[in-house]
């Protein structure tokens, strides 16, 4: 008997050590495990709600109706049995076997690679789940009002209290048009959304944290590597398809999720330049339809179309698109614009004014962007415009002790798990801020400057036990002194080391 022939009785006598019984059921037989995933066309890519139904195939593989049509006219235009009868072609394969198998040919087993049919599941688009009209996609119920959004976001995003106010209004907004599905004649506009500020003022955390409370599928794209369709980058629908992949591939979550697209402000039109400008108004043309709301061919698990990548079509009409940039020289155009408006006379304002004003950027209008290179069509897609603020000394120092994942909390945790208790002073929470504000990068210069200064700290303190707290000073961050350590308590009566620690005497 061969070897084939006694794998399969010892198969068949032993089912994971047990005999079956004769009329005996193995549980599940008879029932097929229906996968989530749509099939997909092993030749063509195509998914089974584009291409219809498949053909099955051994090993999981599934064809489509045309590409099998294709296949076997193709097949039928060669004569294969005059080829087999060719004495010479037949002395030729066996003089190149000799037993060893077809020459430079390998075989892979389909089965074995990721996915059904050697197709990953990453690039497989979710079944449509069958719609219920008892129940809407979004219950309006359920949707925050815009003071619950901001208290939640007041938690952990500290100050831009009129940011936090648009945004909230904005989203509440669009998913009431969500939920209700404009039920009645009126059919209401996408309130897509433009926010300006300087870097390191909370713009992308500030959408993070709002997709965090709503619970809905977020994509953060960057604007700088999206180039025109046919050019090296990425394609404009690769936005899309980075939203359907936080959604699991799911294309009805998806269109109700929350795009973000950071350094829109890099896709301006390019100045005084005669080639062709791929990056900059080409990309914004071509982000029109995708704000408008429109059905978007989007490659799935891909960021670019190509023939060995599945499509799908995704309706972007309820998906809420909120862009972010720094806009660096707007405020020069802001300046510009305003000195024109200057006057003569005892209550004229005078010229310099502007140029001591902090906040100028929110004085800006449609007309500067449109100056700094933004075309009128995209920004008429934004109806939605607002500014954050620079952060000042005040914020800096709130952003470090009050949110709840603030970066000193971060640090005490890390200590508390060595049994060290970390304080800091408020004029060490000063200076941090005061160092920060020089730097000029705002929120993300304070974790660089803390982790210079905790370095040695943190590499001190797994070396003595007997550490029992650790106080940051001014004079520790200016480099003028040292931070305060307190031994712990050697009486050893309290089994809570932290709680038995002397302070020194000053």
């Amino acid at each position: 008997m061969s070897d084939f022939d006694e794998k399969d009785k010892k198969e068949l006598e032993n089912t994971d050590g047990k005999s079956e019984k004769p009329g005996e059921k193995k549980p599940g037989e008879g029932e097929k495990k229906e996968s989530e995933y749509e099939d997909v066309c092993f030749m063509c890519r195509r998914p089974e709600s584009k291409a219809g139904k498949m053909f099955k195939l051994p090993n999981n593989i599934t064809v489509c109706n045309d590409c099998m049509h294709k296949t076997m006219d193709t097949v039928s235009r060669f004569d294969y049995q005059g080829m087999l009868n060719n004495p010479n072609l037949v002395n030729d394969i066996n003089k190149n076997l000799n037993g060893k198998g077809f020459p430079n040919i390998r075989f892979v087993n389909i089965a074995d690679l990721q996915g059904e049919g050697g197709i990953p599941n990453k690039q497989r688009v979710k079944k449509k789940k069958p719609k219920k009209e008892e129940e809407p996609v979004l219950d309006i119920k359920n949707v925050p009002p815009p003071h619950k959004i901001k208290a939640q976001l007041d938690e952990y995003v500290i100050g831009q209290e009129h940011a936090k106010k648009v945004i909230s209004v904005a989203v509440y907004n669009h998913y009431k048009r969500v939920a209700t599905d404009t039920m009645d004649d009126i059919e209401i506009e996408k309130s897509n959304m433009l926010m300006i500020g300087p870097t390191g003022c909370g713009k992308t955390y500030l959408v993070k944290t709002l997709a965090r409370l709503l619970d809905v599928p977020l994509a953060i794209a960057d604007a700088t590597s999206l180039t025109e369709a046919g050019y090296i980058g990425d394609d404009i629908e690769s936005v899309i398809s980075k939203l359907l992949n936080e959604a699991d591939n799911d294309v009805e979550r998806a269109e109700r999720g929350i795009v973000f697209i950071d350094e829109i402000d890099k896709i301006a039109k390019k100045k005084n330049t005669h080639s062709r400008d791929v990056s900059g108004e080409s990309v914004q043309q071509g982000l029109l339809r995708l704000l408008e709301g429109a059905d978007v061919e989007v490659p799935v698990g891909a960021n670019s179309k190509n023939a060995m990548v599945p499509l799908t079509t995704i309706n972007t009409r309820n998906i809420l698109f909120i862009c972010g940039g720094a806009f660096p020289d707007l405020e020069e155009i802001i300046k510009q614009r305003l000195k024109k408006q200057t006057s003569i006379g005892f209550n004229a304002e005078l010229k310099d004014k502007f140029d001591r004003e902090k906040n100028i950027i929110s004085k800006v209008t449609v007309e500067d962007l449109k100056k700094f290179g933004m075309i009128p069509e995209f920004l008429g897609r934004l109806p939605v415009i607002y500014t954050l603020a620079a952060l000042d000394k005040p914020m800096l120092v709130k952003i470090l002790k009050e949110p709840k994942n603030a970066i000193l909390k971060q640090y005490q945790k890390l200590l508390e798990l060595d049994e060290v208790k970390l304080e800091f002073d408020e004029g060490a929470l000063e200076a941090i801020a005061e160092k920060a504000m020089e730097k000029d990068t705002g929120a993300r210069a304070l974790r660089a400057i803390i982790e210079e200064f905790m370095l040695d700290i943190m590499y001190e303190i797994p070396k003595d036990d007997n550490i029992g707290r650790v106080i940051i000073t001014r004079e520790y961050i200016e480099g003028t002194g040292g931070p305060i350590i307190d031994i712990r308590s050697l009486s050893g009566e309290n089994p809570d080391k932290l709680k038995a620690i002397e302070l020194k005497d000053n």
